[in-house]
């Protein structure tokens, strides 16, 4: 099994995935911050390779993807960050980007690389689904890698069952049609969960955009697997304290 189907068979409930960006809030602090989110509670990490043009990225975070790119960080610098991971980190991490960098990259070189460091999954909402069918699929499948796609309250039943089919590790449930970091009425957020729910879907599911504390991880694991927490862990560590008291401090508070 993956490190992420050995998540969930060991843990249906309450999983918590942080994002962070790479470079962020310095060059070198990539390691650090993901060693201090293992330590704290996170049971699965969401890198962010900083991007110009973050389609899905609110304010927060496209402002920390400005502060690690003008640090220095590239695709190519995080792999060398990335190449001592696994002497640390023995949690599920997962890359999250757009296709634009990775195609200059090199897709396979990039996917060849990502399992060479140890990474376990990729999120990439801009993968286009035909694109992902009929050729990256097999690059990604070749490099063990989990996939997981995007849906949204808008996306119809019949696209959802076939996002939820390619998808492996888990589906990402994006809680409304906005970019993260908003917050949200989750009154709203509760009936379509609970619809996902109803649908039996095939891999566990994680919710995201807008959770941000206890009382919205509390709200949102009535109905899922667990949640992503990504832009108000981002504003945790900008606020100037080390990273260490600024990681412990938040998942308290999310966690309790």
């Amino acid at each position: 099994m993956s490190r992420l189907q050995t998540l969930f068979s060991k843990q249906n409930k309450r999983i918590l995935n942080v994002y962070c960006t790479a470079g962020f809030p310095h060059l070198d602090s990539t390691l650090h911050v993901m060693e201090s989110l293992q330590k704290n509670g996170a049971n699965i990490i969401e890198l962010g390779m900083p991007y110009s043009d973050p389609l899905a990225d609110g304010e927060v975070i496209q402002s920390s993807g400005n502060v690690a790119i003008a640090n220095g960080m590239s695709i190519d610098v995080l792999f060398t960050q990335l190449a001592t991971m696994r002497e640390t980190i023995t949690i599920p991490v997962v890359l999250m980007g757009y296709m634009n960098p990775i195609l200059q990259y090199g897709f396979e070189n990039f996917c060849k690389k990502a399992k060479e460091v140890g990474i376990d999954g990729l999120i990439l909402p801009d993968m286009p689904l035909f694109e992902f069918e009929n050729t990256f699929s097999t690059i990604i499948n070749k490099c063990a890698l989990d996939f997981i796609f995007l849906v949204t309250p808008e996306t119809p039943e019949q696209r959802l069952r076939k996002l939820d089919a390619l998808s492996s590790g888990f589906l990402y449930a994006v809680s409304s049609s906005a970019t993260t970091g908003k917050d949200k009425d989750f009154t709203k957020v509760a009936i379509y969960l609970k619809r996902l729910q109803d649908m039996q879907l095939k891999n566990p599911l994680l919710v995201g955009f807008g959770i941000k504390d206890k009382e919205s991880f509390d709200a949102v694991n009535q109905y899922a697997n667990g949640a992503i927490i990504g832009s108000a862990y981002i504003n945790a560590l900008s606020k100037g304290e080390s990273i260490e008291v600024a990681t412990a401090l938040f998942l308290k508070n999310v966690l309790g």
